[in-house]
């Protein structure tokens, strides 16, 4: 069950999957939805469940550092969903999985996932970009003015998003750059298990990553009409990071055409270590004038 009156519970209670018993063939586990005013299941949240799905069939040192997913249906929130993990390749190094979760005998998402035992290499990463403000030099936002179905997704969210420009929520202030960075973090400490920590960075993942396709074109997400959904997903983990600590998410938009967007992103701890690159594609349907 989720707890709605803590929502980093009802996120830790999604992530805590049930193990269904092996097959022939693949795994199986089970779990829960996080309730969603849109009813709709959040993308995030099945990008975390997969992750855990797949990680529960290896040993905790080998653990996860790229992802590619799609996105096939839309989820039912009020619905179970059931993750079958197919387990594709066992090396020395490397280990692959591919899973997929399913509602009502249909799959709904589809991702194949890498897994790695730590080893030394060469090293190095994007530096973290200079001037951003910190965290506690941004507002935070008055959600009480929004729109309700806004207004309840905020408030029900594990996770604190600071932008640092103004959000997108009500209007889309400031220049139409395809480019904006935000804070983030879940609302209170998890606990120290390294595989929480990254399955949660896969549900940060998906949060505001589209936004840099709407600021482009200053559109908000209470535009009359808006049609927003991802289409795919790909992450790739560098390094271990704390989702109970502020990440800065850096986001931009190379490329937009034909209804969909292109998103990439890259997540740093606050300390300027880069931890994780994302890159989604996303349906964006705008109405006409």
């Amino acid at each position: 069950m989720t707890d709605a009156n803590d929502p980093v519970a009802s996120l830790l209670a999604v992530l805590d999957l049930r193990d269904a018993g092996a097959r022939t063939t693949e795994d199986i586990f089970t779990g829960v939805s996080q309730p969603m005013p849109t009813g709709r299941v959040y993308g995030g949240q099945v990008l975390a469940q997969t992750i855990v799905a797949a990680s529960r069939t290896l040993p905790p040192e080998r653990t996860v550092h790229s992802m590619h997913g799609y996105f096939l249906r839309p989820g039912d929130p009020t619905d179970g969903i059931t993750f079958s993990v197919d387990r594709i390749h066992d090396g020395r190094s490397f280990s692959t999985r591919r899973t997929q979760a399913f509602q009502s005998g249909v799959p709904i998402f589809s991702m194949i996932a890498s897994f790695q035992d730590d080893d030394p290499g060469l090293e190095h990463f994007e530096p973290m970009p200079d001037g951003v403000p910190t965290p506690e030099a941004i507002p935070t936002l008055e959600v009480d003015a929004l729109h309700p179905i806004s207004r309840r997704m905020l408030s029900a969210s594990p996770v604190e998003v600071r932008h640092v420009a103004s959000p997108l929520y009500a209007s889309a202030e400031g220049p139409h750059v395809p480019r904006q960075a935000v804070w983030m973090k879940l609302r209170r400490p998890v606990g120290d298990d390294p595989a929480v920590h990254r399955a949660a960075l896969a549900y940060l993942s998906d949060l505001t990553i589209q936004e840099s396709i709407l600021r482009a074109h200053g559109v908000a997400w209470n535009t009359p009409g808006l049609r927003v959904a991802s289409l795919d997903h790909a992450m790739w983990w560098h390094r271990p990071g704390r989702v109970d600590d502020w990440l800065l998410y850096v986001q931009e938009s190379p490329n937009a055409r034909g209804g969909r967007g292109l998103s990439t992103g890259r997540i740093y701890g606050r300390d300027g270590v880069l931890i994780a690159s994302v890159a989604q594609e996303v349906m964006v349907r705008v109405p006409r004038d």
